[in-house]
């Protein structure tokens, strides 16, 4: 049975749609898995661009207006994507997806839910259809107090946030991992430094792990995605000679894999 998760965040801009892409990318190419990448964002679909599908035949409001799900996937960069389109001219009902997917997500090891920023039915409807749920924040004040009301709706619907993957990461002015970590009550499971790397790679309409493997955007991912399929994060020399990690949200990954992965296939990886 796969795995729905989630990328949600009420602000825009915070880097959720190129996340939620790369994450995607990396568990396919990275670890082998089998995935499928949503437009979940009916009212400003956009995943389409950043996976270089620019006009689909099919898409989510199709699939959401009574199509086949099978109708509606396009195949790219190893991955399965239904886009959206923000043309599609009837009203389609977002709290359907879940229902949708029921089924069909059996097909696959993890389904990746890019949310709307809406607080309104759209983002309520990936909350309701994934499994798991992690917040995409930047790292400033009003972004933040928009990721403690996603956390609140989640835990309303009874599924609370998993953690925060905290983007576009710049420097001494940001807010700290310790304090958005003690206000939101959530662990940070990644911190993504801001990366020229993201701007090119949408330009090309290639996601950034594949534009660039090494860049630090994309190793950062990695060690996300890899926390979710239960592989154990390598250290560095420096960190082995040292004989521990003070990095939180690295300790925090390690938890999540822990949990994540005998939650998924049960403690002994079945």
């Amino acid at each position: 049975m796969g795995r729905t998760i989630g990328l949600i965040s009420l602000k825009g801009g915070v880097g959720k749609t190129t996340l939620s892409a790369a994450l995607a990318v990396s568990l396919a190419n990275n670890f082998g898995k089998k995935v499928l990448l949503i437009d979940a964002n009916y009212s400003a679909p956009n995943l389409g661009i950043h996976m270089d599908i620019i006009s689909p035949s099919r898409t989510i409001h199709d699939v959401l207006d009574g199509d086949k799900i099978s109708s509606a996937i396009h195949y790219r960069y190893g991955v399965d994507v239904i886009p959206g389109n923000f043309l599609y001219r009837k009203a389609v009902n977002p709290l359907k997806l879940r229902n949708r997917l029921a089924y069909f997500k059996r097909n696959y090891d993890f389904v990746i839910l890019d949310a709307s920023p809406s607080l309104n039915n759209e983002v309520l409807s990936t909350i309701l259809a994934s499994d798991n749920l992690f917040i995409i924040s930047t790292p400033d004040y009003p972004t933040l107090s928009c990721s403690m009301k996603a956390a609140k709706l989640a835990r309303e619907r009874n599924n609370p946030i998993e953690g925060i993957i905290l983007n576009k990461v710049k420097g001494k002015y940001d807010v700290g991992l310790e304090e958005i970590q003690e206000s939101t009550g959530i662990p940070v499971v990644a911190k993504i430094k801001n990366d020229k790397i993201v701007n090119l790679a949408l330009h090309e309409r290639v996601p950034a792990p594949l534009f660039s493997k090494g860049s630090a955007f994309s190793k950062e991912v990695m060690r996300f995605a890899g926390a979710l399929v239960g592989e154990k994060e390598k250290r560095g020399l420096f960190l082995k000679i040292r004989g521990k990690d003070n990095k939180k949200e690295r300790v925090n990954r390690a938890v999540l894999r822990e949990s994540f992965y005998e939650g998924m296939f049960g403690k002994n990886g079945r």
